[in-house]
């Protein structure tokens, strides 16, 4: 497909895998509309690349969807990429006797549910528009769960199962296209705590992947040590 001169709506752009993907994009001459939910980031990521729109929303929140939404339909109509890399993870341990079920329940919806709903409020846009691209951003952890992140790994798994769903159910609509995206430990502020600092890639690679990808209609996309899953 297409990878120059589309509108791409990129969640959690402000840092980490998103914000590389977002320069690597605006770098090939698409619009960005930048999505975070700190300001000041915003205003930096939007300084820097030009042209960009910023779009300060809690995508967690079911209203904040809505409204984000209403937005973009209203005002633009030609936005034809979604790019779902806003995600929340915890460390904790199952043995513990903690509070796992309501971390879970933060995760779910945010790496899941919130997807599926944001989806499907831009699906009638995307399915209008040409060369439309839904990148739903997993996780090394949907196929080999952490202890470390156990309910972040179950919730990636989930993504993953629906994201192929997904494929399947659009796949005699040509002009929309599911890409999943599977990076293993970033060097990023996101997975700090878990090691990304020391044993993470860096972001900007996980970028390139995806861009090569989307550009060869390789609609799922192992980076890293992932791809040791997709070996035959």
């Amino acid at each position: 497909m297409r990878i120059e001169n589309n509108k791409v709506f990129i969640s959690g752009a402000t840092s980490g895998i998103g914000l590389a993907i977002a320069r690597k994009l605006h770098a090939l001459g698409n619009q960005i509309l930048v999505n975070g939910r700190d300001a000041n980031k915003l205003n930096e990521t939007i300084n820097e690349l030009k042209g960009s729109i910023a779009i300060q929303a809690d995508l967690s929140l079911e209203e904040e969807r809505l409204r984000v939404a209403k937005l973009i339909q209203k005002e633009h109509p030609d936005l034809n990429w979604i790019i779902n890399n806003a995600g929340l993870a915890y460390t904790h341990s199952l043995q513990s006797g903690g509070n796992a079920f309501e971390l879970a329940k933060n995760e779910i919806n945010l790496n899941y549910l919130s997807i599926i709903h944001f989806t499907e409020l831009l699906l009638p846009q995307l399915l209008a528009n040409q060369n439309s691209a839904i990148v739903n951003v997993t996780s090394i952890a949907a196929f080999r769960g952490h202890a470390s992140i156990p309910t972040y790994s179950a919730s990636k798994a989930a993504l993953q199962n629906y994201t192929s769903v997904l494929r399947d159910s659009l796949a005699a609509q040509e002009n929309v296209r599911v890409f999943e995206l599977i990076p293993p430990l970033v060097n990023t502020p996101f997975s700090k705590e878990i090691g990304g600092e020391q044993h993470g890639i860096s972001p900007e690679e996980v970028a390139d992947e995806l861009l090569s990808a989307l550009s060869l209609n390789q609609y799922q996309v192992p980076v890293g040590l992932t791809k040791q899953f997709f070996q035959s």
